[in-house]
């Protein structure tokens, strides 16, 4: 993959919820998804979150009909967690989901990831952060405690910005390409 933009890139989180995980013919054509629309993966780890974890990252929806359908969800099996790293990543990521009610994704963008894979408003496929790089960084920061956001954008962000990037199927991580010629001892 060549270099990207001149615009700095910005970061998302995104979960491949265990309705995705339990299916690897889904997990495989949402992960395709995330690399055809040029999204660097910054991060990525298979994890479970414990019923409390759950109840934790979902607080905002307690008191919710959907809320303890929606954290025993969370917790009952793995899932996927990447950071994503696009000049337009939360709207992008967002976009690619498409809305959170399956009938209503169904509907209205049958070709997102929920209207293709969503089951129910619970089992749908995705989580991505909702509306801010704010609220990105707070849920990175949940599922990737020991990523450093400031040393990211210091450090990694402009040599993936330049590039040139490769991606590296076992890590299942985006690399920059390194010239051994220009390598510093």
């Amino acid at each position: 993959m060549a270099a990207r933009g001149s615009r700095p890139l910005a970061l998302t989180l995104a979960l491949l919820k265990p309705d995705a995980v339990a299916h690897p013919l889904v997990l495989e054509a949402v992960h395709q998804i995330i690399l055809r629309n040029q999204f660097l993966i910054v991060r990525a780890k298979q994890l479970r979150c414990e019923l409390g974890q759950s109840r934790h990252f979902y607080q905002e929806h307690a008191g919710r009909f959907f809320y303890q359908r929606l954290v025993e969800f969370m917790a009952s099996g793995p899932m996927w967690a990447y950071i994503l790293a696009h000049e337009d990543a939360v709207p992008l990521w967002r976009s690619l989901m498409g809305p959170t009610k399956v009938f209503r994704a169904r509907n209205s963008v049958p070709d997102s990831i929920r209207g293709t894979y969503g089951l129910t408003d619970t089992r749908n496929t995705t989580h991505g952060s909702a509306d801010s790089p704010a609220s990105a960084s707070r849920e990175i920061a949940f599922f990737f405690p020991e990523f450093s956001e400031q040393l990211w954008y210091q450090r990694e962000e402009p040599r993936l910005r330049r590039g040139p990037v490769y991606y590296d199927t076992e890590q299942r991580v985006h690399c920059v390409l390194r010239d051994e010629e220009t390598e510093l001892p």
